[in-house]
């Protein structure tokens, strides 16, 4: 059994920033990440992506993005610039660790450390800091007849380039940022034909609106009443996105700050739809051998579908203290606030200001929180108790 006074699980932004808050102040931790190097989940990220955040506001703890690096950094670029955090605060992350369980160890009858199980180690801890994200895992919900499809389908996660279906014909269930994103990414690459399969339509927003990144403009808002917060954006995205009825997306059936849901931010997709270069259908009844079928009834012809359907925490398979997730597996409370004692939440909040941004923040605060009331222990490299 190794021992620490914090365990942090989870090597992504949200786990560094927190271990590097908890550095300054004068705390040790330790980070266990399953990865085999700092920032590897994401590299392996589809080649199109960049940040949609600024620089200025997408750094962690006590060392922001430099200034060598664009307004919005790209996910390679995003990637080199955690490793450099990491060496930059001297963090001790242990890589090559999957994390298979968290549990309180209970003596006498009574709850007392934590215990983190990996499949060939334990940590003992006082403080055990979950970072691993809202995009865990894929969510992969049911669809009626799919093993009829004859064609290729998976996970928006398996994606990586749109050269790879170049003059194939495309279907995209879910306009979230990933679908709307692989769709223009599809057709930039050479697809034959991009459909968009839409349950839900979106709140839209141009990642740059009105001379203003759509983030800073989301933290201006940010500061007013929601009901007030959501008639300013939809007056700005009536002359910024305009109205999509007409290529197949109705009226957003909910509202950024009302709704607290950060909206689709636009990189390419609105134009390409526009153009008629992709086109939207309605939520999906089933599959067929050769495609879906639509809610409308209307049928269509795919060789590939494309499943950008979300993700999950997946941490109900790992967190085996009662009553801290609710019932999508989510944390039940978000904040850095400690329930119960010693465990703490960090990088899933739901945030029209960027989610990164909101990560920097809730670090601070937390690494303040666990100094004040942690007990004294050192970092404990190699084991012992």
């Amino acid at each position: 059994m190794r021992e620490a006074s914090v365990v942090i699980v989870g090597g992504g932004p949200a786990g560094l920033s927190a271990a590097g808050a908890l550095e300054r102040m004068g705390v040790q931790s330790v980070v266990l990440d399953r990865d085999d190097r700092i920032g590897g989940s994401w590299a392996r990220r589809y080649e199109r992506l960049h940040l949609h955040t600024v620089r200025r506001f997408s750094g962690l703890a006590h060392f922001p993005i430099p200034t060598r690096y664009p307004r919005y950094l790209s996910k390679n670029q995003y990637a080199e610039y955690l490793q450099e955090y990491a060496n930059h605060l001297g963090l001790q992350v242990e890589l090559n660790t999957n994390v298979v369980g968290i549990r309180r160890e209970h003596v006498d009858g009574r709850a007392s450390a934590y215990i983190v199980e990996t499949p060939g180690d334990a940590w003992r801890c006082s403080n055990v800091v979950i970072a691993t994200g809202k995009f865990c895992e894929p969510s992969m919900p049911e669809f009626r007849d799919i093993e009829r499809f004859r064609g290729i389908s998976f996970h928006a996660s398996s994606y990586h380039t749109g050269r790879a279906y170049a003059g194939k014909r495309v279907l995209v269930v879910g306009l979230g940022n990933t679908g709307a994103e692989i769709a223009a990414d599809l057709i930039e690459q050479g697809a034959a034909g991009v459909t968009v399969s839409v349950r839900t339509s979106p709140t839209i927003v141009p990642r740059d609106a009105l001379g203003l990144p759509i983030q800073e403009t989301g933290m201006l808002l940010s500061l007013l009443p929601p009901s007030v917060a959501d008639r300013i954006a939809a007056f700005v995205a009536r002359f910024t996105v305009g109205n999509l009825s007409a290529y197949g997306i109705g009226p957003p059936q909910w509202t950024p700050f009302i709704n607290d849901r950060p909206p689709v931010i636009d990189v390419g997709f609105l134009r390409n739809l526009k153009a008629k270069r992709i086109t939207a259908r309605p939520d999906l009844r089933r599959f067929t051998n050769d495609g879906v079928e639509y809610a409308d009834g209307r049928e269509e012809a795919f060789d590939v579908v494309i499943l950008a359907t979300g993700f999950t925490t997946g941490l109900e398979r790992i967190l085996k203290v009662p009553e801290t997730l609710d019932a999508s597996g989510a944390p039940r409370r978000a904040s850095p606030g400690s329930t119960p004692p010693g465990l703490y939440f960090i990088g899933y909040r739901q945030t029209n200001r960027g989610l990164l941004f909101e990560t920097e923040i809730d670090s601070r605060r937390l690494a303040t929180a666990i100094a004040a009331n942690r007990a004294p222990a050192g970092r404990v490299r190699d084991g012992g108790a």
